[in-house]
């Protein structure tokens, strides 16, 4: 027998129930987190089709390793740790077949890292535009940073997660996660220099 859920159970105890069968804390899991994967994992490899394949792969990754998950760590860095496996796996494989560059993100339907940068900020249509001219040199910019940055840099941002948590997502050590997310930051502001006040 199912129990009900709540919005406030945590995304640890959610995981740990659907691993003992309960299809609806997946669901809930899945709501929660589905868009942010999908946001980081198109942002890493800029085609959506691509990205709709990973994502997928993401969560069945989950559904496969539910009954050996240990909430040691937090979900959201569990998760974003098969994404960064997911897409490592991919990008090597794919260096041979394909240049990632060769087409744009294709996002059309998903609100984007710019679309959610330039979401209606409650001024005049001027400041609007300009929100919107901002969000997308921010996403031209980061799509220029080495990928090792790009990836610190996305999973903060749309993951949400720690330098620490980087760090195990990532499988490096403290100091390397904070050091790339530094020179993210440091190219970022170069780079819209021009946007600054």
């Amino acid at each position: 027998m199912q129990t009900a859920l709540s919005t406030d159970d945590a995304d640890e105890t959610l995981m740990l129930r659907y691993a003992a069968g309960d299809m609806a804390a997946f669901d809930t899991l899945y709501g929660r987190h589905e868009l942010a994967v999908w946001r980081f994992v198109l942002r890493s490899v800029k085609i959506q089709a691509v990205a709709d394949d990973l994502l997928q792969d993401v969560w069945f990754a989950v559904a496969r390793n539910a009954g050996s998950y240990e909430a040691r760590a937090k979900f959201r860095t569990w998760l974003f740790t098969l994404a960064h496996n997911r897409l490592v796996d991919h990008l090597r494989t794919a260096r041979n077949h394909t240049s990632l560059d060769a087409a744009d993100d294709g996002s059309e339907g998903r609100p984007g890292l710019a679309d959610t940068l330039a979401a209606d900020s409650g001024f005049g249509p001027v400041r609007q535009l300009q929100s919107r001219e901002q969000a997308a040199a921010l996403v031209r910019a980061v799509e220029q940073l080495p990928f090792e940055q790009r990836e610190a840099f996305l999973l903060q941002a749309e993951g949400d997660l720690s330098v620490q948590e980087i760090a195990e997502a990532t499988q490096v050590n403290f100091e390397t996660a904070k050091s790339r997310l530094r020179y993210a930051r440091a190219s970022l502001r170069q780079q819209l220099q021009e946007f600054a006040p």
